[in-house]
């Protein structure tokens, strides 16, 4: 199913620490901002082991609430009652559409079908190994392996040609902010088959995406000249909109093969043009 770019659905994002490793943070918040805004972002786990230390640093990145679940019994996972206790309470207050719930654990499989029995859409978060149940149970399963893949592919690399960053002040958004990976991610979620992006829903997906984005935090009054000036991507001007695309190696390879038969075209005609020259005025001493 095709991402919804033009929504404004609010997600309550719920996170199984027990369950989920913190390496994926990224990526699912990446991710759900395709679908809609989470506007409640919470962690399950017991806090006070040091199994959830990886995790500290992610949910202070990125604005994630902790929520505290002691184990009262040893071997026993308490966090699964919290997290649907408070799941129920977001239904019933209304102040979401959609909840995300990211976790591979089957007990949450009559949650979800009850938020969908309550007209709440849906999605799904977890790894390869979680049972069928769950990924049944709700609107849509998104695996935690894709998206780790995903996100991997889409970094800019050395050898792409990416243009070194300027150092920045300790907080301009420059520090936190990978503006070809930010790009690239963004045109990748909202672009169509053609691979053409409105520049619209371009900016929302940004927005949502990392809130603290601004274009002229990169020198540039608005989004639409940061994108031109940007040497990985190209635009056009389709039905008075602004589009854009990435610059793939192969039509960049086109291009470059393009201007390299044209500067041997120019230098064929120049030769025989002063070949042409030179026989002539032999022909003229001869006479």
């Amino acid at each position: 199913m095709d991402a919804d770019t033009s929504t404004s659905t609010r997600i309550a994002v719920l996170i199984d620490c027990d369950n989920v490793s913190s390496k994926h943070t990224a990526a699912v918040l990446e991710e759900l901002a395709k679908y809609g805004t989470p506007t409640v972002k919470r962690a399950y786990g017991d806090w006070t082991t040091t199994q959830l230390g990886g995790w500290k640093g992610e949910l202070q990145r990125n604005a994630i609430q902790p929520v505290q679940q002691f184990a009262y019994t040893v071997g026993k996972n308490s966090t699964d009652s919290a997290l649907i206790i408070d799941a129920m309470d977001l239904m019933w207050q209304g102040h979401v559409e959609a909840f995300a719930l990211v976790s591979s654990d089957s007990d949450f499989t009559r949650l979800a079908t009850r938020l969908r029995e309550s007209g709440k859409r849906v999605y799904g978060l977890g790894m390869r190994k979680t049972p069928e149940s769950l990924r049944r149970a709700v609107d849509q399963f998104i695996f935690l392996e894709l998206l780790t893949e995903q996100s991997r592919d889409e970094e800019p690399t050395e050898d792409e040609g990416r243009p070194p960053e300027a150092p920045a002040d300790e907080d301009s958004p420059e520090q936190t902010i990978n503006l070809q990976s930010a790009l690239t991610k963004a045109i990748n979620a909202t672009s169509g088959d053609d691979g053409w992006s409105s520049l619209g829903p371009l900016g929302q997906h940004l927005s949502r995406a990392h809130a603290d984005f601004d274009p002229r935090a990169f020198g540039h009054q608005k989004l639409s000249t940061l994108v031109e000036e940007q040497p990985y991507l190209e635009t056009r001007s389709e039905a008075s909109m602004i589009q854009v695309r990435l610059r793939t190696k192969q039509r960049a390879a086109g291009r470059a093969t393009s201007k390299t038969t044209s500067k041997k075209t120019t230098a064929k005609k120049t030769g025989a043009t002063k070949s042409g020259a030179t026989t002539s005025a032999s022909r003229q001493r001869n006479n």
